[in-house]
């Protein structure tokens, strides 16, 4: 991670990190043990067991099986735990806008109490991952942290309502910081094909053309690796720095279109057998955009991503051309929403 005071002392012994199977949490949870961590890991673990199956056998790793919205299943993953990374929900407008009743339980109603729980039981930190989204649709060109909220989806919304409530619960003793990532690409274990940089690769790879919906909504954009160092940072710099804070956390502000020019290059340049791809646009009804500014990060925290959507398109075409990401324009496992579907979650 790029910090201006170089390595930080690490600050927390155990980590509960709540979906932590999950797209992100599939990568953060192998790279926090790497780094000293003893990790608990609360997850339904609907996409498989897979996605943590290499660290599955590290002693400091403790896995639970369970609902988010158990509180009993909640105050065991926290036990003894003094940092909870807050990654679990169901992720996507489509996927949310399924069963609305179903995605309130788990996005909303389910935080508040795991908030408490979490408070209750001596965890000094929580760390909620929020969305880059819940701005909904702007034309600003320097959208910051104070920028109004004008959620357009039930994601949005919900992940919204989840800030004030954490912040409620800011204290001497129990720090509270909240992240709006940007949409985030890149390889994890627990493959996502569903995200604008992803799905663009993965059709320019497999498909030999990109299908561009739309094209003039603009899109922020951060790399897995800089996810992950975030939260890193974030386990270690020191209370008065996050306390009650929420930070942007976003790299390249591109339109759908831009984006699909980046990656087709890309495709090109690595598998060059592929010949040109063409890029087909099409109209959509999704008219999210925005731009997100992430200088309050890099000026409170010195955080600086370092990776860019063309890593995130390398990345993925070096796990394409390794058999990672099999059936890959097929396999349910790769879309929420079809997951979602299939799986019928109650």
């Amino acid at each position: 991670m790029t910090t201006a005071t170089g390595p930080q002392t690490q600050r927390f012994g155990k980590v509960a990190v709540i979906g932590g199977a999950g797209y992100v949490g599939a990568v953060l949870v192998p790279r926090l043990l790497a780094e000293g961590y003893e990790v608990v890991v609360l997850d339904l673990f609907i996409y498989g067991e897979e996605p943590l199956a290499a660290v599955r056998s590290d002693p400091r790793l403790i896995v639970i099986k369970g609902d988010v919205r158990d509180q009993g299943t909640v105050r065991q993953a926290v036990h003894g735990c003094e940092a909870v990374i807050h990654l679990a929900c169901i992720s996507n407008d489509p996927s949310v806008e399924l069963d609305p009743q179903l995605s309130q339980s788990v996005n909303f109603d389910s935080f508040g109490p795991c908030v408490k729980i979490a408070k209750e039981s001596g965890v000094r930190r929580f760390i909620f991952a929020s969305s880059g989204s819940v701005y909904g649709v702007s034309d600003s060109p320097q959208v910051t942290e104070d920028h109004p909220l004008v959620p357009v989806s039930l994601y949005n919304r919900f992940k919204a309502a989840c800030e004030p409530v954490l912040f409620a619960e800011q204290s001497p003793t129990f720090t509270t910081v909240a992240v709006r990532p940007a949409t985030i690409c890149g390889y994890s274990p627990r493959q996502r094909l569903d995200l604008t940089v992803n799905i663009l690769t993965n059709h320019a790879v497999n498909n030999g053309r990109i299908t561009v919906f739309g094209g003039s909504q603009m899109r922020p954009n951060l790399h897995m690796q800089d996810m992950i160092d975030l939260y890193c940072l974030l386990l270690e710099v020191p209370d008065e720095k996050i306390a009650g804070q929420v930070f942007n956390a976003g790299y390249q502000n591109y339109t759908v279109a831009d984006t699909a020019t980046v990656i087709s290059a890309v495709v090109r340049e690595e598998l060059p057998e592929k010949g040109e791809i063409e890029i087909v646009t099409t109209p959509s009804d999704d008219i999210r955009s925005y731009r997100i500014n992430s200088d309050k990060i890099c000026r409170e925290l010195s955080f600086v991503p370092r990776h860019t959507i063309e890593d995130g398109a390398r990345d993925l075409i070096r796990a394409f051309k390794a058999g990672k990401l099999p059936d890959s324009l097929t396999d349910i496992r790769y879309s929420n929403i079809k997951m979602m579907k299939a799986i019928q979650l109650k």
